[in-house]
């Protein structure tokens, strides 16, 4: 059986204090080459905490994290970069697009600090735009985009490495009900395309589309 892109096993996150905080408990979830799961869940509930712990921006206090078959709460420092860079694809709800860059500019910036070679990188760079529809905008700045298309833009440079998992914390959260149906649609077709997505969301709108739905409630994830 091959393996699935997301396994946590009893995986628990404490913060520093008198009494510890507790921000994940025991966590188990297991997420399956081109699902498409929603973390819903009240404020200060752990998403940010396990969104964190996902992309590998922050090591859990004990537990199994593997990434494609790769056990990452072992790995030091420069090979978790590695793997983080590799892997994941992040979209986050303010876009961070350059605003004096073009949008063919923003999407291959993604590969300056990696280790793909510089040649053929516009031609990826298109690539990515033209699976999120967006190659008639490539010399526009993104002040002249739309909300939605700049996340679009966004998602394209996410995509551009070819990641296992496109990680996203609450990407319509700036935009208007006609773009958030847009991104939307664009990632049920990531999906079919074979693409896993996490989506960290509060908005029902967003965890109705996924194919799955957890909840973490004080730190302890629950399938819904």
């Amino acid at each position: 059986m091959a393996e699935p892109v997301i396994h946590l096993r009893e995986l628990t996150k404490e913060f520093p204090g008198d009494p510890p905080v507790r921000a994940l408990s025991s966590v188990d979830l297991r997420v399956e080459r081109a699902d498409y799961v929603a973390v819903v869940g009240p404020s200060g509930s752990g998403k940010s905490t396990l969104l964190n712990t996902l992309g590998l921006l922050d090591r859990p206090t004990r537990g199994s994290y593997r990434l494609d078959g790769i056990e990452t709460t072992t790995l030091r420092e420069g090979a978790r970069t590695a793997v983080r860079g590799g892997r994941i694809g992040f979209v986050f709800q303010s876009f961070h697009l350059l605003p004096h860059r073009s949008v063919l500019e923003n999407v291959m910036l993604a590969e300056v600090y990696g280790t793909v070679p510089r040649a053929g990188r516009r031609d990826r760079a298109m690539r990515a735009l033209d699976r999120v529809r967006l190659s008639h905008r490539v010399d526009f700045l993104p002040g002249r985009l739309s909300g939605g298309e700049r996340q679009r833009a966004a998602i394209a440079r996410a995509l551009l490495g070819e990641p296992s998992l496109l990680l996203c914390d609450e990407p319509t959260g700036n935009l208007d009900s006609r773009n958030t149906g847009a991104v939307l649609d664009l990632f049920d077709e990531l999906r079919a395309q074979g693409m896993t997505v996490v989506v960290i969301t509060h908005e029902t709108e967003v965890s109705d589309r996924a194919g799955r739905r957890v909840r973490i409630t004080d730190g302890v994830l629950t399938e819904e």
